[in-house]
């Protein structure tokens, strides 16, 4: 599905008000889909302004991307070379009275994996913040409560990383062999022999 021109035009214009009224210098309005771009340090006034000034009082969903150049499971990522090793949050943030929705993005670097908390602003997103610290190990400062959803608090590791190894898929590698036996020949059950 393509965007219409007059969508194409009105979603620039949304996004490149938006980035303004917060701050941010870089966004992209791809495929009816905005994304701000705002740097860690700005990344809690950029949610509030995105709350009182651009009307966006829902929060969706927050989550994190791994860049990673090495992966303990899977296909390597491609131009290694040009990868730059890298966590990118993202956060979804939309109106309740309008269609106007944003995900805000930033990005952290691998060695400083802490990004101030939210839910001053967003209560909503205590559960996605604990959700990402536990399984990208990223620190949510401010967090009121910032402990384990998922796993036992004894577990070492955080399961999203891309250097996380999978214990399974040692035993088993991915995708995994699917052991299928050879359908029977069409042939022996015309000449009875397949009974």
């Amino acid at each position: 599905m393509t965007d219409s021109p007059s969508e194409t035009t009105e979603l620039d214009a949304f996004a490149g008000e938006f980035a303004a009224k917060i701050g941010a210098e870089r966004w992209t309005a791809d495929h009816g889909t905005v994304h701000v771009y705002v740097d860690r340090e700005h990344w809690l006034t950029a949610a509030i302004a995105a709350r009182d000034e651009g009307e966006l009082d829902f929060f969706s969903w927050l989550s994190a991307v791994d860049w990673s150049r090495e992966v303990a499971v899977g296909e390597p990522a491609e131009d290694v070379d040009n990868l730059e090793e890298r966590y990118e949050v993202l956060c979804r943030l939309s109106s309740s009275t309008n269609s106007d929705a944003v995900i805000l993005a930033t990005v952290l670097d691998k060695e400083e994996a802490r990004l101030d908390s939210l839910t001053p602003v967003y209560a909503g997103a205590a559960w996605h913040e604990r959700e990402t610290a536990e399984m990208f190990g990223i620190d949510f400062p401010g967090h009121p409560n910032l402990i384990n959803l998922y796993l036992p608090e004894a577990f070492e590791g955080h399961p999203l990383r891309k250097s996380f190894a999978l214990g399974a898929r040692e035993v088993k590698p991915w995708p995994g062999h699917v052991d299928v036996e050879d359908m029977p020949s069409t042939e022996n059950i015309e000449a009875g022999e397949g009974s």
